[in-house]
Formats: structure tokens, C-alpha cells, sequence
């Protein structure tokens, strides 16, 4: 059933993905934390003011907010057991050998934003740097395994629009 009317609702999936990463205890400022460590050394009179924006434009852009929601829907089925078994397990383990979550983020947030968000993606997913390390290693008894990898995208696609306006 394809509706001719139907508007994306670009405003509710920005609030649902922005409540759910406040829900999780992140922030616009936790993300802009992590890009301004990785970009700073590169720019060396970039202000926070700046990587702020440039994360909110970000969290703006339907592409993102379409990837984060399934993976934020995904990580909220697995907390609650409700996905079917072998993938309940993969994600609410984060298999190494799983890299969807890898994927989503990288492909569908970092990806469209160049290459240099995509070697940030890379080295932020390996180095978990800030917020990341909690996510990565939740001790609340909930699934994050998509989570940490959309918070590094979104960092990473952020620093890569700062470098591109920087060049």
C-alpha cells in the first residue's frame, strides 16, 4: 500500500533518533566531542561551535536518520529478546564476524559523506574514542550494537563536512 500523499516525516525521525540517543545518556555535544578529537589536529582554529553544527546538520539529513532509526529499532528488538534466533544472539552479542552494524552505519551514514568520513568511520569503530567506549561495552543489560556504530558515523560524516569546508 503505497499512499501518493504520504510526507516523510522528517521532524519525527529526527526526535525519535535524537530522544533515543538522550535515552542512552548521548548527547549533540558527546558526538561533537568525538569529531573535534579527530579533526582538530587537522584544523587547528576549529571551534566547537562549528562541529556542533556540522553535527546537528548531520542528524538532519533523511539518509542518516533512516539508517540510524532500523538500527536504533533493531538494538531495542534485540534488548527486548524479540528477534529471531540466530540473529537474537548475533546482535545481542555484537559478533565480530556479524558487521552489519558496521555496515549501516559506515554504507548508509559515513559513506555518503566521502572518503574521509569513511577512514574516520574506520579508525573511529577500532579506537572507540569517547562516548563509543561505553556504548560499545553496555553494563545496563541492553543491546548496542548498532548504536556505537551510528554514533561513530555520524561523528565521522561530521568531520568529514568540516574537513570539506575547511579544504
Amino acid at each position: 500500500m503505497n499512499d501518493p500523499k504520504f510526507k516523510f516525516p522528517d521532524k519525527a525521525s529526527y526526535k525519535f533518533v535524537t530522544d533515543y540517543f538522550e535515552s542512552k545518556g548521548v548527547k549533540a555535544d558527546d558526538i561533537a566531542s568525538i569529531t573535534y578529537n579527530i579533526q582538530q589536529r587537522y584544523i587547528p582554529n576549529l571551534e566547537m561551535s562549528e562541529v556542533r553544527a556540522a553535527v546537528i546538520d548531520v542528524l538532519h539529513k533523511r539518509e542518516v536518520l533512516n539508517n540510524a532509526m532500523v538500527g536504533i529499532v533493531l538494538d531495542q528488538f534485540a534488548s527486548r529478546r524479540q528477534l529471531p534466533e540466530p540473529l537474537q544472539s548475533i546482535v545481542e552479542n555484537d559478533s565480530g564476524v556479524f558487521g552489519v552494524d558496521e555496515l549501516l552505519a559506515e554504507g548508509g551514514i559515513s559513506g555518503i559523506y566521502g572518503k574521509i568520513a569513511t577512514t574516520n568511520f574506520g579508525y573511529l569503530d577500532k579506537e572507540k574514542h569517547g562516548i563509543l567506549k561505553r556504548l560499545d561495552h553496555p553494563t545496563d543489560g541492553n543491546v548496542n550494537t548498532f548504536l556505537d556504530d551510528i554514533i561513530a558515523a555520524v561523528a565521522a560524516a561530521a568531520g568529514a563536512k568540516i574537513a570539506h569546508a575547511h579544504a
